[in-house]
């Protein structure tokens, strides 16, 4: 549930009580300690209630404060979109696109990674291994989502083969499988410039798809899955803003 969701249904229950009570705003308001304009602003979903004005305000209505906050905040946030794929999938291209049509900000996990561990992935890799990579993950994940009520995540391909980390992510986040055939994730890759994972490797095509064959068990799991092949970015972010205000509740 979304923060302005939380605190709307929270003021839509005060204002129900007040009401069932037949209790005038101000006077609600003299009981509970509060101004009347604070208690109007948190009727109308606006003011950021604090545990102990809570608890005031539930005390003054003469009702268990559970009746005011039991609510399922276990749910991904509405507009908190992780994108998930092998790299070459379309995550960035696609996330960017998908951000502009939601209106909230885009963000690559592997670029927080970096920032918190002030070297490029390559460096992570080379000098403190993969598992230190895997730690960094959930760590700049963890931050990720403390900071950010909404916005489109594109994660790091193996991010699906980290038990605890992708779990945290299913539960947080809505979760978008972004599909390619082999040939055209290979393809991206090489058209970004990236010649790398293809150089002096006659099996690289046959590794990338033992990768994607390895990893689909995973990937299935998330909560939609769209085909980027032979599709531009906005197409797919139009699929996907389509499930995401369509399921919105």
């Amino acid at each position: 549930m979304r923060p302005e969701s939380l605190l709307a249904e929270v003021g839509r229950r005060l204002a129900t009580a007040r009401a069932a009570q037949g209790l005038p705003l101000g006077e609600l308001a003299r009981r509970a300690g509060v101004s009347r304009r604070y208690l109007a602003m948190a009727e109308n979903g606006q003011a950021n209630l604090s545990l102990l004005k809570l608890a005031a305000l539930a005390g003054a209505l003469k009702m268990p404060m559970r009746e005011l906050c039991d609510l399922d905040v276990g749910r991904a946030p509405e507009l908190r979109v992780a994108l998930l794929g092998l790299r070459g999938a379309g995550k960035t291209s696609v996330g960017r696109a998908l951000s502009q049509q939601l209106e909230v900000p885009f963000f690559e996990l592997d670029q927080l990674i970096e920032e918190r561990a002030g070297m490029h992935l390559s460096s992570i890799f080379e000098i403190q291994g993969e598992g230190w990579y895997r730690e960094q993950q959930g760590e700049a994940l963890e931050d990720w989502l403390a900071q950010h009520g909404s916005g489109v995540l594109a994660t790091g391909g193996s991010i699906v083969t980290d038990k605890e980390t992708y779990q945290r992510l299913r539960a947080t986040c809505r979760t978008v499988w972004l599909r390619a055939t082999p040939e055209e994730h290979w393809q991206r890759v090489v058209d970004q410039g990236d010649l790398r994972p293809m150089e002096r490797n006659p099996g690289a095509m046959a590794e990338l798809k033992a990768k994607l064959k390895l990893r689909e068990p995973y990937y299935t799991l998330a909560d939609l899955a769209v085909t980027t092949s032979g599709r531009s970015p906005s197409q797919c972010a139009d699929d996907i803003s389509r499930w995401v205000q369509t399921s919105r509740r």
